[in-house]
């Protein structure tokens, strides 16, 4: 039997996704990524709200499993990309809000799929970095493009280029993560938010996560445009309906 490295648990709509291979700091491996693969298809997450990452035990995730990529050829390394690789864009384009709850390291592809999720949370004790171009490759999980749009181009250049390994206070000045808060809360902070945003109409999160996203890359009137298709959709369901109603009896 193949052992279980990611689990997946429901807490009311949330789901709960924890890399579960504490002995190598929950590094990431292709089987690693076969199962958050299998695991972001599953019914628990599909069916959820919102989808909270963590990783068990010591660290968050110290970064991708080298060992497996030193003797790829340029062949395998793009059937990789076709296969397990793909992951980090199939949790950057889940429909409902994501969010990681990040402490101890979080490094190389530990970072990337962390960047993949919509809201970081990182406690006193998380360290981040992309140490990649050390090893003379790059991020290449997302993390090169999604640092540059988060970050801007000079940041996302000293992060990658200087390979400098941050603390929690550090990332959030540079607007790595979201919040930080005090060490052994990140989970419990995370639900919170997670907990929070299911209290809102389940359409209106998921459609204006996915214009935000859509507008980072569209041009300015193309971005108006899709907030007012958007905002057309929106406007049709019960939710908003009864929500105008209200405003209407008060």
């Amino acid at each position: 039997m193949t052992e279980r490295f990611v689990t997946a648990e429901r807490d009311g709509p949330v789901c709960i996704i924890r890399l579960q291979r504490d002995e190598k700091l929950n590094a990431i491996s292709t089987e690693v990524e076969r199962q958050l693969a299998e695991t972001l298809s599953d019914a628990a997450v599909r069916t959820s709200s919102c989808v909270l990452l963590a990783g068990a035990g010591r660290a968050f995730s110290a970064g991708a499993d080298i060992t497996e990529f030193a003797d790829r050829d340029v062949e395998a390394i793009l059937r990789y990309y076709g296969e397990s690789g793909g992951v980090y864009e199939q949790l950057a384009t889940l429909p409902q809000p994501t969010l990681s709850a990040i402490h101890g390291y979080c490094l190389g592809g530990g970072l990337e799929l962390a960047l993949a999720t919509d809201f970081r949370i990182a406690d006193e004790t998380a360290v981040l970095g992309f140490p990649e171009l050390g090893i003379g490759i790059l991020p290449s999980s997302g993390g090169t493009a999604r640092a540059t749009r988060l970050l801007g181009p000079a940041q996302a250049k000293r992060l990658i280029l200087l390979g400098e390994r941050i603390g929690a206070s550090d990332a959030l000045a540079l607007g790595l993560v979201t919040e930080v808060v005090a060490e052994g809360a990140a989970l419990e902070r995370a639900l919170e938010l997670a907990r929070s945003l299911t209290a809102l109409s389940a359409a209106a999160v998921s459609v204006a996560k996915q214009a935000i996203d859509a507008a980072a890359d569209a041009p300015g009137a193309a971005a108006i445009l899709i907030e007012r298709l958007a905002y057309g959709v929106l406007a049709q369901t019960a939710s908003a309906r009864e929500a105008a109603r209200g405003f209407g009896r008060g």
